[in-house]
């Protein structure tokens, strides 16, 4: 058997084994929102199965066998997190990735390139190879960017109806709880932080830590300037109903000058394709008679 052939079979069960560790990953979060929303508000959360799934057996035999290197960098590990990827392995898995992509995109090009040209066939491979290191990490960032987007849009909602719980007397802790079961269904990432909350409080953390924890796991701004007036009307005995109601409409109103500013830079947006692809449509439209005639004019002259 050919060495690409090989690589290739390799890539793709390196392919295989992480969409199916994702899957599973997918389901593992949805059973735990369906769990914590068939739960009480007052009562304890228990999150982790009896028996690992296969994706968490697998994860964990990474995590073994990888060097410590490779999930030792912060930063690697805070985004996977923003992206909603929260497992230890996830670093791990990522290099994992991102080596097999850097190995099997060159080894598809070698057998699909044609070898007749070499400076192409060079350039062909090694673009694969850049291109390789850059897609998971860019699949990653992208996954951050849309998780970030959503949960920015889930706050206002969440926060109205955490002012209605906190006004019909409900504590804040089982505020929520309630929040994130209605929310579990609209704005599931959002709700599963919120249980992360409610857990780590549970377990004895500091609720001004679990509330920082918050926006450090999302890297939402909205995220930390509501955890931090959490914080203050907690240290100061302030209505929390009137902090949240307050901070739910200046995030509205944020929202309202972000979509006033980008309908605003659209015209600017736009004059790259309008130069691209109508005008040259216009021009044909309007000057190809013009020239068809012109072109005619010229051959009867030469003739």
């Amino acid at each position: 058997m050919p060495f690409p052939l090989i690589g290739l079979i390799a890539l793709l069960v390196v392919a295989v084994g992480t969409a199916v560790f994702a899957v599973l990953r997918d389901r593992e979060r949805r059973s735990i929102l369906e769990r914590a929303g068939a739960s009480s508000g007052n009562s304890q959360l228990l999150l982790k199965d009896s028996q690992p799934s296969f994706g968490g057996r697998m994860a964990a035999w990474l995590l073994e066998r990888a060097p410590e290197s490779w999930r030792s960098k912060k930063e690697r590990a805070d985004k996977l997190v923003h992206a909603g990827y929260d497992h230890p392995a996830a670093p791990v898995i990522l290099i994992v990735a991102r080596l097999a992509f850097v190995v099997g995109l060159p080894l598809i090009a070698l057998l699909f390139v044609p070898r007749r040209n070499v400076l192409l066939f060079v350039a062909i491979m090694a673009l694969s190879a850049v291109i390789g290191l850059v897609l998971p990490q860019a699949f990653v960032d992208r996954r951050a960017a849309i998780r970030q987007e959503k949960l920015r849009r889930a706050i206002p909602d969440s926060l109205d109806l955490l002012v209605v719980c906190v006004e019909a007397g409900v504590s804040l802790d089982a505020a929520i709880v309630r929040v994130a079961k209605e929310m579990q269904l609209l704005h599931s990432d959002l709700a599963n932080e919120l249980l992360i909350v409610h857990r780590r409080v549970n377990a004895g953390v500091p609720r001004e830590h679990a509330l920082h924890g918050l926006w450090e796991r999302t890297g939402v701004e909205d995220l930390r300037g509501l955890a931090a007036n959490m914080i203050q009307s907690e240290r100061w005995g302030t209505s929390i109903a009137t902090v949240l109601r307050v901070y739910a409409e200046a995030l509205r109103r944020k929202r309202k000058q972000l979509a006033e500013k980008r309908a605003a830079t659209a015209p600017l947006k736009m004059t790259i394709p309008l130069a691209a692809f109508i005008f040259p449509a216009i021009f044909v439209v309007l000057l190809g008679p013009a020239m068809i005639k012109i072109a005619a004019m010229f051959k009867t002259i030469a003739h």
